[in-house]
């Protein structure tokens, strides 16, 4: 039974992109595609390698933008809102979903690499807004990103959560290395599996998911 590991948790977190909605809808497409652009501005250099670069800064850094920050000195406001300034109408309200995270007993949270701004669009457009007790971005961890430990110390020392009554939902499985090592419940959520240590549970569907807790 699902529902016995979870039976602690009174903290719920959930990543934003490809966790609380379906990778099909394909945002980070349209995001990447910025980020390259804003590379290949602010860095002139040419699209492969914009390209390159930003794929060795998020396996190096976490993200696009702590690289830029890092190696560049990049002023992480107006990157963040240029690159999250993108249509959200593939996405579609999902009442069930909604209903599982309203049902579920404590307190609930997003925590997203993103930009908080850009978190409450995609929340609104699932129809989730109003569901969450706080949406924290990047920028409420002083920039500093996923999977860094010292980044889920910050948001969760900001938000009073206790590691050890929380679970964390997440579709990138370096993001749930350091909610395991601080004793949350930990749930992988994407289209297939990546067995590790650090990965308690694996779900392809979210809201199936939530719903056998």
């Amino acid at each position: 039974m699902v529902a016995q590991h979870f039976s602690h948790v009174r903290a719920w977190v959930f990543d934003l992109d490809n966790t609380l909605y379906p990778p099909e809808a394909r945002l980070f497409d349209q995001i990447e595609v910025k980020m390259t652009a804003w590379v290949m501005q602010s860095l002139g250099v040419p699209r492969a390698e914009a390209d390159r670069l930003r794929h060795h800064y998020w396996a190096t850094y976490g993200t696009t933008l702590a690289g830029l920050m890092r190696e560049h000195g990049v002023d992480p406001g107006p990157y963040l809102d240029e690159v999250h300034d993108i249509s959200l109408d593939h996405l579609q309200p999902d009442a069930a979903l909604a209903g599982h995270i309203r049902a579920l007993p404590g307190r609930k949270i997003v925590y997203t690499n993103g930009c908080a701004p850009y978190a409450e669009r995609v929340l609104a457009a699932r129809g989730l807004a109003n569901l969450f007790d706080a949406v924290y971005g990047v920028e409420h961890a002083g920039f500093l990103p996923k999977p860094e430990r010292a980044a889920f110390e910050r948001i969760f020392t900001r938000d009073g959560l206790s590691p050890g009554e929380g679970a964390m939902f997440e579709d990138d499985p370096r993001n749930l290395t350091a909610p395991h090592a601080m004793g949350m419940r930990t749930v992988h959520v994407a289209p297939r599996p990546e067995p590790a240590p650090h990965i308690h549970h694996h779900t392809a569907d979210l809201r199936d998911f939530l719903s056998r807790i």
